[in-house]
Protein backbone atom coordinates (compact mmCIF):
# COMPACT_ATOMS: atom_id res chain seq x y z
CA UNK A 1 0.00 0.00 0.00
CA UNK A 2 1.56 2.96 -0.76
CA UNK A 3 1.32 6.04 1.39
CA UNK A 4 -0.89 8.00 -0.12
CA UNK A 5 -3.61 5.29 0.41
CA UNK A 6 -2.76 5.23 3.73
CA UNK A 7 -3.89 8.88 4.57
CA UNK A 8 -7.41 9.46 5.71
CA UNK A 9 -9.57 11.87 4.15
CA UNK A 10 -10.87 14.61 5.68
CA UNK A 11 -9.80 16.48 8.91
CA UNK A 12 -6.22 17.59 9.06
CA UNK A 13 -4.67 15.18 6.60
CA UNK A 14 -6.55 17.70 3.89
CA UNK A 15 -5.43 20.72 5.20
CA UNK A 16 -1.75 18.91 5.66
CA UNK A 17 -2.43 18.27 2.15
CA UNK A 18 -3.92 21.46 0.72
CA UNK A 19 -1.68 23.57 2.26
CA UNK A 20 1.38 21.67 1.07
CA UNK A 21 0.14 21.13 -2.28
CA UNK A 22 -0.74 24.83 -2.22
CA UNK A 23 3.18 25.77 -0.84
CA UNK A 24 4.70 23.43 -3.70
CA UNK A 25 2.56 25.51 -6.27
CA UNK A 26 3.96 28.57 -5.15
CA UNK A 27 7.26 28.36 -4.82
CA UNK A 28 7.66 26.55 -8.03
CA UNK A 29 6.28 29.85 -9.66
CA UNK A 30 8.53 31.83 -6.87
CA UNK A 31 11.94 30.04 -7.07
CA UNK A 32 11.79 27.49 -9.65
CA UNK A 33 11.91 23.48 -9.86
CA UNK A 34 15.52 23.22 -9.22
CA UNK A 35 15.57 25.28 -6.24
CA UNK A 36 12.87 23.28 -4.64
CA UNK A 37 13.49 20.90 -1.77
CA UNK A 38 11.32 19.35 1.24
CA UNK A 39 12.06 22.09 3.76
CA UNK A 40 11.29 25.03 1.67
CA UNK A 41 8.09 23.54 1.83
CA UNK A 42 7.41 22.53 4.52
CA UNK A 43 8.30 25.80 5.97
CA UNK A 44 6.00 27.76 3.32
CA UNK A 45 3.17 24.48 3.95
CA UNK A 46 3.69 25.67 8.30
CA UNK A 47 4.47 21.53 8.74
CA UNK A 48 7.22 19.29 9.75
CA UNK A 49 9.83 18.08 7.01
CA UNK A 50 9.16 14.80 8.58
CA UNK A 51 4.93 15.18 7.93
CA UNK A 52 6.46 15.79 4.35
CA UNK A 53 8.96 12.64 3.99
CA UNK A 54 6.25 10.78 6.12
CA UNK A 55 3.07 11.38 3.78
CA UNK A 56 4.70 11.87 0.34
CA UNK A 57 8.47 9.62 0.99
CA UNK A 58 10.46 12.33 -0.91
CA UNK A 59 10.20 15.11 -3.30
CA UNK A 60 9.55 13.52 -6.48
CA UNK A 61 6.59 11.54 -4.74
CA UNK A 62 5.50 15.09 -3.47
CA UNK A 63 5.55 16.93 -7.17
CA UNK A 64 3.77 13.71 -8.58
CA UNK A 65 1.13 13.97 -6.13
CA UNK A 66 0.45 17.89 -7.04
CA UNK A 67 0.47 17.18 -10.30
CA UNK A 68 -2.00 14.72 -10.34
CA UNK A 69 -4.63 17.19 -8.64
CA UNK A 70 -3.76 19.63 -11.25
CA UNK A 71 -4.34 17.54 -14.09
CA UNK A 72 -8.08 17.03 -12.87
CA UNK A 73 -10.43 19.07 -14.91
CA UNK A 74 -12.21 21.82 -13.21
CA UNK A 75 -15.62 20.72 -14.93
CA UNK A 76 -17.48 18.77 -17.12
CA UNK A 77 -16.74 19.48 -20.76
CA UNK A 78 -18.94 21.67 -22.71
CA UNK A 79 -22.23 20.29 -24.50
CA UNK A 80 -22.30 21.89 -28.15
CA UNK A 81 -24.75 19.98 -28.93
CA UNK A 82 -23.57 16.88 -31.54
CA UNK A 83 -20.63 14.26 -30.65
CA UNK A 84 -18.67 15.01 -33.29
CA UNK A 85 -18.32 18.83 -31.94
CA UNK A 86 -18.51 18.10 -28.36
CA UNK A 87 -15.57 15.69 -29.04
CA UNK A 88 -13.67 17.91 -30.94
CA UNK A 89 -13.95 21.06 -28.56
CA UNK A 90 -12.38 18.40 -25.54
CA UNK A 91 -9.99 16.84 -27.60
CA UNK A 92 -8.34 20.25 -28.83
CA UNK A 93 -8.96 22.05 -25.07
CA UNK A 94 -7.17 18.63 -23.35
CA UNK A 95 -4.34 19.16 -26.14
CA UNK A 96 -4.25 22.71 -25.79
CA UNK A 97 -3.53 21.88 -21.89
CA UNK A 98 -1.20 18.91 -22.40
CA UNK A 99 0.93 19.95 -25.00
CA UNK A 100 1.80 23.61 -22.84
CA UNK A 101 4.63 23.78 -21.26
CA UNK A 102 3.18 23.50 -17.55
CA UNK A 103 1.10 20.86 -18.77
CA UNK A 104 4.10 18.86 -20.16
CA UNK A 105 6.04 19.47 -16.81
CA UNK A 106 2.93 18.04 -14.90
CA UNK A 107 2.64 14.69 -16.70
CA UNK A 108 6.28 14.23 -16.12
CA UNK A 109 6.02 14.90 -12.67
CA UNK A 110 3.34 12.76 -12.63
CA UNK A 111 4.88 9.66 -14.18
CA UNK A 112 8.04 10.68 -12.31
CA UNK A 113 6.89 9.68 -9.19
CA UNK A 114 4.62 6.92 -10.18
CA UNK A 115 6.58 4.09 -9.22
CA UNK A 116 2.87 1.67 -9.02
CA UNK A 117 1.42 3.26 -11.72
CA UNK A 118 -1.16 4.49 -9.87
CA UNK A 119 -0.58 8.47 -10.87
CA UNK A 120 -0.61 7.29 -14.51
CA UNK A 121 -4.25 5.16 -14.01
CA UNK A 122 -5.68 8.04 -12.04
CA UNK A 123 -4.99 10.78 -15.13
CA UNK A 124 -6.67 8.23 -17.40
CA UNK A 125 -9.86 7.49 -15.18
CA UNK A 126 -10.05 12.39 -15.66
CA UNK A 127 -9.78 11.84 -19.51
CA UNK A 128 -11.69 8.74 -19.18
CA UNK A 129 -15.02 10.41 -17.02
CA UNK A 130 -14.55 13.42 -19.14
CA UNK A 131 -15.07 11.38 -22.73
CA UNK A 132 -18.16 9.24 -20.34
CA UNK A 133 -19.69 12.72 -20.18
CA UNK A 134 -19.51 13.53 -24.20
CA UNK A 135 -20.83 9.96 -25.05
CA UNK A 136 -23.61 9.92 -22.56
CA UNK A 137 -24.78 13.30 -24.03
CA UNK A 138 -24.55 11.07 -27.50
CA UNK A 139 -26.47 8.38 -26.29
CA UNK A 140 -29.12 10.95 -24.82
CA UNK A 141 -29.24 12.32 -28.44
CA UNK A 142 -29.29 8.82 -29.73
CA UNK A 143 -26.66 9.73 -31.87
CA UNK A 144 -24.05 6.11 -32.59
CA UNK A 145 -20.66 6.86 -30.60
CA UNK A 146 -17.95 4.41 -30.14
CA UNK A 147 -17.15 3.72 -26.44
CA UNK A 148 -14.93 5.19 -24.33
CA UNK A 149 -11.57 2.89 -24.68
CA UNK A 150 -11.84 3.43 -28.07
CA UNK A 151 -11.61 7.14 -27.84
CA UNK A 152 -9.29 7.06 -25.56
CA UNK A 153 -6.91 4.30 -27.80
CA UNK A 154 -7.54 6.53 -31.18
CA UNK A 155 -7.78 10.05 -29.58
CA UNK A 156 -6.24 10.30 -26.50
CA UNK A 157 -3.52 7.90 -26.91
CA UNK A 158 -1.93 9.45 -29.83
CA UNK A 159 -2.09 12.64 -28.74
CA UNK A 160 -0.23 11.18 -25.76
CA UNK A 161 2.44 9.85 -27.16
CA UNK A 162 2.96 13.18 -29.69
CA UNK A 163 2.89 15.26 -26.53
CA UNK A 164 5.59 13.09 -24.83
CA UNK A 165 7.79 12.05 -27.63
CA UNK A 166 6.90 13.54 -30.92
CA UNK A 167 5.64 17.08 -29.93
CA UNK A 168 5.91 19.02 -33.23
CA UNK A 169 2.82 19.86 -34.92
CA UNK A 170 0.22 19.61 -31.85
CA UNK A 171 -2.39 22.02 -32.79
CA UNK A 172 -5.98 21.78 -33.16
CA UNK A 173 -5.85 20.42 -36.41
CA UNK A 174 -4.33 17.34 -35.34
CA UNK A 175 -6.81 17.06 -32.45
CA UNK A 176 -9.66 17.58 -34.78
CA UNK A 177 -7.69 15.00 -37.69
CA UNK A 178 -7.86 12.59 -34.86
CA UNK A 179 -11.73 13.05 -34.18
CA UNK A 180 -12.36 12.84 -37.55
CA UNK A 181 -10.78 9.70 -38.04
CA UNK A 182 -12.56 7.91 -34.83
CA UNK A 183 -15.25 9.15 -36.36
CA UNK A 184 -14.90 8.25 -40.23
CA UNK A 185 -13.84 5.13 -39.27
CA UNK A 186 -17.18 4.43 -37.16
CA UNK A 187 -18.93 5.05 -40.46
CA UNK A 188 -17.30 3.56 -42.85
CA UNK A 189 -17.66 0.09 -40.60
Amino acid sequence: MSRKQMVRPGGRSARVQAAVHSAVRELLSEVGRDALTVPLVAQRADVTPSTIYRRWGDLQELLSDVAVERLRPDGEPEDHGDLRTDLTAWAEQFLDEMASASGRAYVRDALLGDPDGSNAGQCSAYAAEQIDVILARAADREESAPDTETVVDHVVAPMMYRILFRPAGLDTAYARQLVTGLLGRRRAA
